[in-house]
């Protein structure tokens, strides 16, 4: 029994050792934000001794970044509701649907997880400038109104669905879309939160193709505004801090919100066939 109590303990404080490790960049950040510019580096202590909340005033009224807050906000939620859209009506024809080069054109839609994105920017960009939609929100949402991640996981979990119900709403006369989002939708909850998680927070955290495609600072989002605090000559620590911890806020509001969900989404996503 001793023995027992020894290996949980020492399990839990290797486990509170970690945590502390990996939150204390966390911490840190939010330290700073919180002290003089002139004691960011010169304390030797985590805590201030005093908390300085001009930093995250300053931050706000340096920058317009309550303009890139909107932006980042406005291009997040259409992606994620376009996402979400696009991830459940795909996922629904490849799994109940059969039609012609069905397995071809799903591993097509699986190979593009493989391709890193940084080598669909530039041809994403020809797109978008052909369109006539560079330097506009629109380039930010166009391009990421689908996920193959999404329609994966989507059809993983509808995988799991019976048929049977199917074919009851069928026969009480429930046509596609009907059958879809008052049968299937409310089932695939969980799925559908991970989807909208992921979707979410890679909107918002994006930060290369904002870059590539924006250059009116009108249209920036949260990470480029963030990245104006660093400078030519010099980086203001206490305001770029201060901004990081502001830009969080949303990221762990939303995990907060679907954790659960989440966690049952992504075992959902190891059904087999």
């Amino acid at each position: 029994m001793p023995r027992k109590i020894f290996v949980s303990a020492s399990k839990h404080f290797l486990l509170l050792g970690i945590g502390f490790f990996v939150a204390l960049p966390f911490l840190w950040m939010i330290t700073t934000s919180l002290k003089p510019p002139k004691m960011a580096f010169a304390s030797p202590y985590l805590l201030p001794t005093h908390f300085h909340w001009q930093n995250y005033l300053n931050a706000w009224t340096d920058a317009p970044f309550a303009r890139y807050y909107f932006n980042s906000i406005f291009v997040a939620i259409f992606i994620t509701i376009g996402q979400v859209i696009t991830s459940i009506l795909a996922a629904y024809a490849f799994d109940r649907f059969d039609f012609k080069f069905k397995k071809t054109i799903w591993v097509i839609f699986l190979s593009t997880l493989m391709i890193p994105l940084p080598l669909l920017v530039i041809p994403t960009y020809q797109i978008v400038q052909q369109l006539g939609l560079s330097n506009s929100l629109g380039a930010l949402i166009i391009p990421r109104l689908w996920t193959a991640f999404g329609i994966f996981l989507m059809r993983q979990y509808f995988h799991s669905i019976p048929r049977d119900l199917d074919d009851a709403a069928r026969m009480d006369g429930a046509g596609t879309l009907s059958l879809v989002f008052r049968i299937i939708v409310p089932i695939a909850k969980p799925a559908i939160a991970t989807v909208a998680l992921f979707a979410f927070l890679f909107s918002w955290n994006d930060f290369l193709w904002p870059l590539i495609v924006l250059n009116s600072q009108e249209n920036f989002t949260v990470p480029l505004g963030i990245a104006n605090f660093t400078g030519k000559y010099g980086t203001r620590w206490t305001m770029l801090m201060a901004a990081t911890v502001t830009a969080t806020i949303p990221a762990v509001i939303g995990f907060l919100l679907v954790q659960k969900s989440l966690i049952r989404g992504l075992a959902s996503g190891g059904v087999n066939e």
